[in-house]
């Protein structure tokens, strides 16, 4: 039957269900040979007829599936906004810090901008907890062994409250040492929590 139909009109591959181009034997898609040419659609078994509406139907509904996960791609960013990156100086957790030694918490400040918050030694009860903020050029001399400044100084205390300015744009370093000697074996449990506040927000907030 099929090679009485004339091989110039469309077909329909039934492998894929994807469309043959006239005179063409062969399916573009996956390769297979002899598609169901249109003049043999109304003549074809029943079988062969199921399937091709099979095929076009799945074929529909993976187009359809695309373009909604398209879309679901494409809405979702927007829908959530931009993506939040979180700062290293704002924070809260428990820190352990053996004797003579230091957490270090380190991130890059605007000019102007503030970094607040406090710490304090929730164990051994009354133990001291001292912090020092370096600039990136002091802090990287600090770890060279050399003597240098620092751009702010809290001594040892059980309870610091931590309010610095950024006089410029930079990387700080707050430093949380342990004063004690190692002989001591005072392992200290210090909860630290600091927020970066824009210098813009604080005035804000001050004059409200």
């Amino acid at each position: 039957m099929r090679d009485a139909v004339d091989p110039a009109t469309w077909g329909q591959c039934l492998f894929c269900g994807d469309a043959v181009p006239p005179g063409s034997a062969i399916c573009p898609i996956c390769g297979a040979e002899n598609p169901v040419r249109a003049a043999q659609l109304r003549t074809a078994p029943k079988p062969v007829r199921r399937k091709l509406r099979a095929l076009g139907t799945l074929r529909t509904l993976i187009v359809v599936v695309a373009i909604v996960l398209l879309a679901w791609a494409v809405i979702t960013p927007t829908l959530q906004g931009p993506p939040v990156i979180s700062d290293p100086l704002t924070q809260s957790g428990t820190y352990i810090i053996a004797p003579s030694n230091v957490t270090v918490l380190a991130g890059e400040v605007t000019g102007a901008d503030y970094i607040l918050g406090n710490f304090s030694v929730i164990a051994p009860f009354a133990l001291s907890v001292g912090m020092i903020v370096y600039n990136s050029s002091e802090y990287t001399a600090r770890l060279a062994g050399d003597a240098v400044g620092n751009q702010s100084y809290l001594a040892p205390t059980s309870n610091g409250r931590i309010d610095f300015v950024a006089l410029y744009t930079d990387t700080f370093y707050f430093v949380f040492f342990n004063p004690y000697p190692t002989s001591t074996n005072f392992t200290e449990h210090v909860y630290i929590s600091t927020q970066y506040t824009p210098s813009v927000q604080s005035f804000d907030v001050a004059r409200a």
